[in-house]
C-alpha cells in the first residue's frame, strides 16, 4: 500500500468528487447530488489515492432510531481494478469504523450478494460476520 492515502470527505470537497475520472461511481457525478451527501453530517465518505488519483471509495449513512442508539449503514465499497486485493479496501473499512467508534457508533453493516466472493471475502477480512437471521427485500425502480 506504498504511496496509498486516505480522506474523509467533507462539504468542501465538492470540485474533487466532480473531478474523479470515471469507472469508480456508478452514474456520473452532479454537484447539486455530490453537495447534498457532503454537507449531510449524517453521510460518510472516505476516499482512497494513490498519488492525486481517486482509486478507492466506501460510503454509508448513519440510521437514527427513537428507540435505539446509531447504527451505520455501509453502503458500498468499490476500488479501481488495479488496486484491488491490495489491502487498500480493508484499510477504508477500518478507518471508516474507528471514525464511526469514536462517535460511539458501534454498530456497523453491509449486504451483499450471495455470489460477490470478492466483496465476501473482503468483509471476512476486516472481522465483519455473517448474520444469517437477516433477510433483505428491496422496492427497485421500474426497469432496473
Amino acid at each position: 500500500m506504498d504511496g496509498i492515502t486516505f480522506r474523509i470527505a467533507g462539504p468542501e470537497d465538492v470540485e474533487l468528487l466532480l473531478a474523479i475520472p470515471g469507472g469508480l461511481f456508478d452514474e456520473a457525478i452532479t454537484a447539486p447530488l455530490a453537495a447534498a451527501f457532503l454537507a449531510d453530517p449524517l453521510h460518510r465518505l472516505v476516499l482512497a489515492f494513490d498519488g492525486d488519483l481517486v482509486v478507492g471509495k466506501t460510503s454509508g449513512s448513519i440510521l437514527l432510531s427513537p428507540d435505539k442508539p446509531p447504527e451505520f449503514f455501509v453502503n458500498e465499497v468499490d476500488m479501481r481494478e488495479a488496486w484491488q486485493r491490495r489491502g487498500v479496501a480493508k484499510a477504508m473499512l477500518a478507518l471508516l469504523i474507528a471514525e464511526l467508534r469514536a462517535e460511539s457508533i458501534t454498530d456497523v453493516w453491509i449486504g451483499t450478494e450471495h455470489d460477490n466472493q470478492p466483496a465476501r471475502a473482503l468483509y471476512r477480512s476486516a472481522g465483519g460476520r455473517v448474520k444469517e437471521s437477516v433477510v433483505v427485500y428491496a422496492w427497485e425502480a421500474p426497469g432496473r
